[in-house]
């Protein structure tokens, strides 16, 4: 069923893609930091502490997350926003998933690495009832009232799912 010559071959082209990719520096990148921000999905209690979706591996994102907005902001670049899973209990996500991050349970809760961060109370934060950080979050609202950002640097938990949603959102 699957070629093996085929799968090497392709893994072979996607790292030598990857190795291909300039690098910038986050100075480089911030150089002017007033048409930037980070936007970070989903790291909160329920991926990344407890519940039915936490993981010991999405767990390790956090500290490197939040030294990138230390640094950030220690540049200068002060729109940082977060969307976070802040479901209904009845939410239609749960035919797909486990319940998880309910509102009002701790598991909806931004993770206390970012909670304790000097400049939390400047951080905008959007609760989200899907996989889908544009949908009814106020995030799009956020994005048309900010039109000096030109350049976003999306973070977050499940690549493949809320993270890539919210990048493919920012992008189109």
């Amino acid at each position: 069923m699957y070629n093996t010559i085929e799968n090497q071959k392709f893994f072979e082209h996607l790292a030598s893609w990857l190795d291909a990719l300039p690098t910038r520096s986050l100075q480089e990148v911030l150089s002017r930091p007033e048409k930037c921000a980070i936007v970070s999905v989903d790291v909160i209690n329920g991926f990344c502490y407890e519940g039915a979706l936490s993981s010991p591996r999405v767990k390790e994102i956090v500290s490197p997350i939040r030294q990138l907005f230390e640094s950030a902001w220690g540049l200068g670049l002060h729109n940082i926003v977060l969307t976070q899973d802040t479901h209904e209990p009845d939410s239609v996500e749960f035919a797909q998933f486990p319940p998880h991050c309910i509102r009002g349970t701790e598991e909806s809760q931004t993770v206390p690495e970012f909670r304790s961060l000097p400049f939390f109370d400047k951080i905008t934060v959007f609760e989200k009832n899907s996989i889908h950080s544009g949908l009814n979050t106020g995030l799009q609202a956020w994005v048309q009232s900010h039109p000096e950002v030109e350049t976003y640097i999306v973070v977050g938990d499940c690549t493949d799912l809320c993270t890539y949603q919210l990048a493919m959102h920012l992008r189109l």
